[in-house]
């Protein structure tokens, strides 16, 4: 990733709630975060903090009703991704920016065989036709590790494992050269052993092609693997991002030091038990007036309670968190 470079995406104040019988559900609050060409960006987090919803906010892939994006901006290639009008936004989506889902099993369609899914794309965005369509889907096959690719365009999802189904999604992200590429916890599904060939897939194919990744999870361990730099969210808000080491490092976020305290120990002959969150994620009624981490955090204090803290720089360059305890003073911030 070269130093200085502007950001491939940049995301201000993005701000989606869903509407609902009960009334509106505020599932992402003002999340601001920027990504560079080159470089990998890890987003973590538990189930429900946000993760997710922001990605497919930013492409248009959330279903409206019931969710609507109701403020900020989405600037990528010299426009608002918020604003331009829907075709040409389904030619940014699937044609600069890739996206691969969490589940193979459900995002491949059965009734087609994989070639067509792949050629798909490359017919509608990149105007090839039939013969140079499938010319690239067997580079593109053979590009993410998949055998024999030009008879396998003929198979079916079912004819394929778990791993090679993901491969297959990857392939399809990857078919029209994004610049940036969602991959929203690729390996979720799959076994350890076929999670690790995954992860060294993405990154042989981040340097050989040298596009932008956004890449979702909720393990730790991963992120520490491949990510440049790191964003933690929770309750729809982004409250510590760094660089990977100097997260790692110097957590100042009480909900990331707890994070980091629930990854397994292998020192030790003994087994030890392993620490939990306290407490439930936050109801996401209504916007955030307080710390959305306020009842299960051991740092908590009045001020907590009233008022929702902004992201403030701390430790390193490039290290900022949204808390009104400051870790290295012992204390509340001052100001």
């Amino acid at each position: 990733m070269p130093d200085g470079a502007l950001p491939v995406l940049d995301v201000r104040d993005l701000k989606t709630v869903f509407k609902t019988r009960s009334g509106e559900v505020h599932a992402v609050n003002s999340v601001t975060f920027d990504v560079k060409p080159g470089e990998l960006l890890g987003v973590v987090g538990e189930s429900g903090s946000g993760k997710s919803v922001t990605m497919m906010s930013l492409i248009g892939l959330l279903p409206s009703p019931p969710a609507d994006v109701k403020e900020g901006q989405v600037l990528f290639g010299g426009q608002d991704l918020l604003k331009i009008n829907p075709n040409d936004l389904r030619h940014v989506r699937g044609g600069e920016i890739g996206f691969v889902f969490q589940d193979p099993m459900t995002s491949l369609n059965p009734v087609f065989n994989v070639g067509f899914q792949i050629m798909e794309p490359l017919r509608i965005h990149m105007g090839l036709n039939k013969s140079q369509a499938r010319a690239r889907a067997v580079e593109l096959l053979e590009l993410v590790g998949i055998p024999d690719a030009g008879r396998r365009l003929k198979d079916y999802p079912h004819q394929f494992s778990g791993g090679m189904r993901q491969r297959v999604m990857i392939a399809i992200a990857l078919a029209c050269d994004p610049k940036v590429l969602i991959a929203d916890e690729p390996t979720t599904a799959l076994d350890v052993t076929i999670q690790a060939q995954i992860i060294e897939l993405v990154k042989e194919l981040r340097e050989k092609l040298g596009m932008a990744i956004i890449w979702i999870t909720h393990d730790l361990g991963v992120i520490a693997g491949i990510a440049d730099r790191v964003m933690v969210m929770y309750g729809g808000q982004v409250v510590e991002q760094a660089p990977v080491r100097e997260l790692f490092g110097n957590p100042q976020h009480p909900y990331t030091r707890a994070l980091l305290q629930t990854i397994p120990s292998v020192r030790g002959a003994r087994a030890e038990k392993l620490n939990v969150i306290e407490g439930q994620p936050p109801i996401l009624a209504g916007a955030p007036t307080a710390c959305p981490f306020r009842d299960r955090c051991p740092q908590r204090f009045e001020r907590c309670d009233a008022e929702n803290p902004v992201r403030r720089a701390v430790g390193g360059a490039g290290h900022d968190a949204a808390c009104h305890y400051d870790f290295k003073a012992g204390g509340p911030h001052v100001g």
